[in-house]
């Protein structure tokens, strides 16, 4: 629903709401928007020619959400793709971390992200359930001992087939955005506005008969899109993934057509320190560490194989080294 304010309307968004006919929840589902804004109280105000927004609410996917791990104020579990990690405009309920506090039984408002994956991509998120415990992540990825270890499918293998991606990524100009279809604000370029450095390591690990190839990726930068944008960048954009230039369907030799309804990405393992926070000596995890392993979605794996890909890669990916 979209109401632009009149005068007599009401001066709150409560007023305008109930003037509109709106569902009652729609201010404590986040799902209410004045201009850009989010609503978090009914009895905020509102003035004429305030355009009033309400997103239709979303079902939530699922009743549950797959723990992984719980290690004192740390959590982590296996995010499906199709489902935002945050609130969107489509509310909270659905949202992981609404999911998550529900499974755990506590307060969203304890429940933080540090590290946040793409609607459409799936994996390993770890949720900090404290101040400290989020502080402490925050660290542990400014000091490089954050680890995370994503596989994909690319649509072609990019040259050299390892190596680093190290261009910087900022913001997309309005150009591109346009030229891409949509106009969603967090689209990112290499070289874009306000470009900070962003550093990728990869690999092929395996390709199947149509050029299609087995990706390791480990992102040691957290930018917004990062991998995505990097893949693109280096001439192998990922299947399924439409707002950077990957294929929305493949054509098999057999005729059969494949369309992945999610990109074709998907974080397999996160390590992070555990509570004490022990300093590492030497590369690797170690016995102090927390390991968080996602199985490759179903979804995924119909698809390498689909394109005819050894499945025993996928493991190969997960575990490999890299550069």
């Amino acid at each position: 629903m979209r109401w632009i304010v009149r005068p007599g309307d009401g001066t709150t968004v409560r007023e305008v709401l109930a003037r509109a006919g709106a569902d009652a929840d729609a201010v404590r589902d986040g799902r209410v928007f004045v201009g850009p804004r989010r609503v978090r109280r009914d009895d905020e105000p509102v003035q004429a020619g305030d355009v009033v927004q309400v997103a239709p609410p979303r079902e939530p996917r699922g009743a549950s959400v797959s723990v992984l791990l719980r290690a004192g104020d740390l959590v982590a579990v296996d995010k499906p793709a199709g489902m935002p990690t945050i609130p969107d405009h489509a509310g909270s309920a659905h949202a992981l971390v609404a999911l998550v506090a529900r499974a755990l039984g506590i307060d969203v408002g304890r429940v933080h992200p540090t590290s946040r994956l793409d609607r459409d991509v799936s994996g390993v998120v770890f949720l900090a359930l404290s101040k400290a415990a989020g502080e402490r992540l925050r660290r542990a990825r400014d000091e490089g001992r954050y680890d995370r270890r994503y596989v994909a499918v690319a649509a072609r293998a990019p040259e050299p087939p390892r190596g680093t991606w190290d261009v910087p990524i900022g913001a997309a100009s309005a150009v591109e955005r346009d030229r891409r279809g949509a106009r969603d604000p967090r689209r990112r370029a290499v070289g874009g506005r306000d470009a900070v450095p962003a550093t990728t390591n990869y690999a092929v690990c395996a390709r199947a008969p149509g050029g299609e190839v087995l990706l390791a990726v480990a992102p040691l930068t957290g930018r917004t899109h990062q991998i995505r944008v990097h893949a693109a960048h280096a001439g192998a954009p990922l299947v399924g993934d439409r707002a950077y230039g990957g294929p929305a369907r493949v054509t098999l030799p057999t005729g059969r057509v494949l369309e992945p309804r999610r990109v074709a990405l998907h974080c397999a393992r996160v390590v992070v320190p555990g509570a004490r926070g022990e300093p590492r000596v030497g590369p690797g995890p170690h016995a102090t560490d927390l390991v968080a392993s996602a199985p490759v979605p179903t979804e995924l794996a119909d698809l390498w194989s689909a394109l005819g890909g050894d499945p025993a890669a996928w493991e190969v990916c997960a575990s490999c080294a890299l550069p």
